[in-house]
């Protein structure tokens, strides 16, 4: 989930790559917002599935490691290719659903209500940071994406190195640690994927001030998409790392 907006979508160049069409219908940020709740709802429905396949007792690992293996091919073709985003978004949506369903039910197994409780949360997340921006609260100046853009990037990186390491049976500390030290860290992880909606905000409705092409209004919602999986993903991480606890 790398960029400028802490996914692999989302940079300052790509409105300007993709060319202005005269004559041609272009992008809008009504347009944005209502493909933005299609693709969330191929993404709960393909989630929904494969929360009930887990508790029907079907193997959900293949289902999980399909999802996040196909969300990431398709991510980074849609990130390479805006064109394609009418097209892949939907998919990427379902594939993102099928892995999100199972590692949800994997957690509601072990933690009673904390899917849903995650759910709340970050739609509040979402909502609470919509307002900031629309209000002017936060801005998102040149200083601020830098901030955020680095930020994420560290996360990043730490991520894979952890990824790399645990092949190697070696665990980076406190980083999926229920000790107070762990539980800070999700809460900077959370509050950075949080700001980076600010950053996708402005990126589409600077889009839709330039008159980039059509295409864009489902590239600039595949970008949300990738945002609001990372946060609910890391949601889910701290409640269970606080339900450890008790």
């Amino acid at each position: 989930m790398i960029g400028r907006s802490g996914n692999p979508t989302l940079n300052e160049n790509t409105f300007e790559n993709s060319g202005h069409y005269n004559g041609q219908e272009t992008m809008t940020i009504g347009g944005t917002v209502n493909k933005s709740f299609m693709t969330l709802a191929l993404l709960v429905g393909a989630a929904v599935i494969s929360w009930t396949m887990f508790f029907n007792g079907y193997e959900m690992f293949p289902y999980m490691i399909g999802g996040a293996i196909g969300g990431l091919i398709l991510a980074l073709i849609i990130s390479f290719k805006p064109s394609t985003a009418p097209i892949l978004t939907p998919v990427y949506a379902i594939a993102e659903g099928l892995f999100l369903g199972a590692l949800s039910a994997n957690y509601e197994s072990l933690y009673y209500g904390i899917t849903l409780q995650a759910a709340l949360l970050t739609m509040c997340v979402f909502m609470g940071m919509l307002l900031a921006y629309k209000t002017g609260m936060i801005k998102a100046s040149a200083g601020f994406k830098r901030g955020v853009v680095a930020a994420t990037a560290g996360i990043a990186i730490v991520y894979l190195l952890s990824f790399v390491l645990r092949m190697f049976g070696v665990t980076v500390p406190y980083l999926h640690d229920s000790t107070p030290i762990g539980i800070g860290i999700s809460v900077v992880i959370i509050i950075i994927a949080a700001l980076n909606f600010v950053l996708d905000f402005n990126f589409i409705e600077e889009g839709a001030q330039q008159g980039a092409p059509k295409y864009m209004e489902w590239y600039g919602a595949f970008g949300l998409l990738v945002t609001l999986v990372w946060l609910y993903i890391e949601i889910v991480r701290l409640l269970a790392k606080l339900a450890n606890r008790d």
